[in-house]
């Protein structure tokens, strides 16, 4: 029997994390602060972003960044965010959370949204968009920015797959009004679980450290270090949520940043292994990555006919892939949305996310994709 080969395998630097975290414990300080600030300096020093705010998971960076949004400019109940059913629930549920309707917009080739299909969603209700680059790919984010522009809609990226994501040179995040990064389990970055939610705005940054501390006008840790005889008192100002992340995630974080950038490059030759033996297979469609992106590559992403019986021969062959993912209209809360976007329901239903993991060989890559080119021609 072969090993198994899975979708993803993260990697961890074990006795450098150990080291950042064990001083975590001798000081007595695992919660919020200590880390979790380091880790933020760290983050706008690698990526160039003004602001960064580390939270527990990419969800609750979602949240807030429509929540703080729809504060600041007195969004109604019932108004619009155009959205992509091709994503992770969390993306969609954070704008249920506000009382706000998702509207989908179909994808392009990249798997992203398509800057035409938003233009026909438009209506006197929305308020923003919310793009997901899937896979680490940026698609046409650059045309996404100019229509929010011309339109005056807010821009939420769920860059939840592109730590490390550059477009022209430059980490994304900057143009977008928030930006919304996660760490968790088996992200490029990973932690047990834990995210960033960058704000491009001063005020709505110091506004959802608020916010992700129970409302609370003071953390733990700055008014267990800082000066003065009553660091017991603090303001509640609003009804917040315990959205914080700790310092034994951020611990983590901060090895894995060191390391990111040689680890999306192995990412990359991965995929290019991938693309060279698909190069000559017509029943395999490969996802283009967009004209100037250097994508993080999460994912490796192909499109084939009878999905589901294809990951089922594979699985008898020890190789286990994913998909990524449903589209969100299968899903109860979203069913008023099927058949509005025939791309993404097409996706849907014949996607498939290769393994691709730091620990794969090329010997790994070509048995993948031999299995996969065998059962797609026995079929065809």
């Amino acid at each position: 029997m072969p090993e198994p080969i899975q979708l993803f395998v993260p990697s961890f630097h074990v006795e450098e994390t150990l080291d950042e975290i064990r001083e975590c414990l001798v000081r007595g300080w695992t919660g919020l602060g200590f880390k979790t600030i380091e880790f933020e300096e760290a983050w706008k020093a690698y990526t160039g972003l003004p602001y960064a705010h580390f939270v527990n998971s990419a969800t609750a960076g979602l949240h807030l960044a429509v929540r703080l949004l729809k504060e600041q400019d007195e969004w109604q109940k019932g108004d619009e965010i155009i959205s992509t059913a091709l994503t992770f629930v969390s993306t969609n549920h954070a704008i249920l959370y506000e009382g706000l309707r998702p509207v989908f917009a179909d994808i392009d080739e990249h798997l992203c949204l398509s800057p035409d299909s938003i233009r026909e969603r438009i209506t006197p209700r929305t308020k923003a968009v919310i793009f997901v680059g899937m896979g680490g790919n940026t698609g046409r984010l650059s045309d996404v920015v100019e229509i929010c522009a011309q339109e005056g809609l807010r821009l939420i990226l769920d860059a939840s797959h592109m730590a490390g994501t550059r477009l022209n040179g430059q980490h994304v995040g900057r143009e977008a009004d928030v930006a919304v990064f996660s760490f968790q389990a088996v992200k490029n970055l990973p932690t047990a679980d834990s995210g960033m939610v960058c704000f491009r705005d001063e005020k709505l940054d110091a506004e959802v450290r608020k916010w992700t501390w129970l409302g609370i006008s003071r953390d733990t840790y700055s008014r267990t270090t800082g000066e003065g005889a009553y660091k017991w008192m603090y303001g509640v100002e609003y009804e917040g949520f315990k959205y914080h992340g700790n310092s034994v995630m951020a611990a983590m974080a901060l090895v894995g940043l060191k390391y990111l950038d040689q680890g999306n490059a192995f990412r990359r030759q991965v995929a290019h292994w991938y693309d060279q033996i698909f190069a000559d297979d017509p029943g395999i469609e490969t996802i283009p990555v967009a004209p100037g992106c250097e994508s993080a590559r999460h994912l490796y992403q192909v499109m084939v006919p009878d999905r589901d019986e294809t990951i089922l021969a594979l699985n008898t062959q020890q190789i286990f892939p994913g998909v990524h993912y449903r589209d969100n209209s299968h899903y109860s809360m979203y069913a008023y949305a099927r058949d509005t976007c025939p791309r993404s329901m097409a996706a849907s239903d014949t996607l498939i996310s290769l393994p691709l993991h730091l620990r794969l060989s090329y010997a790994d890559v070509c048995r993948v994709g031999k299995a996969l080119k065998s059962f797609v021609r026995r079929e065809g």
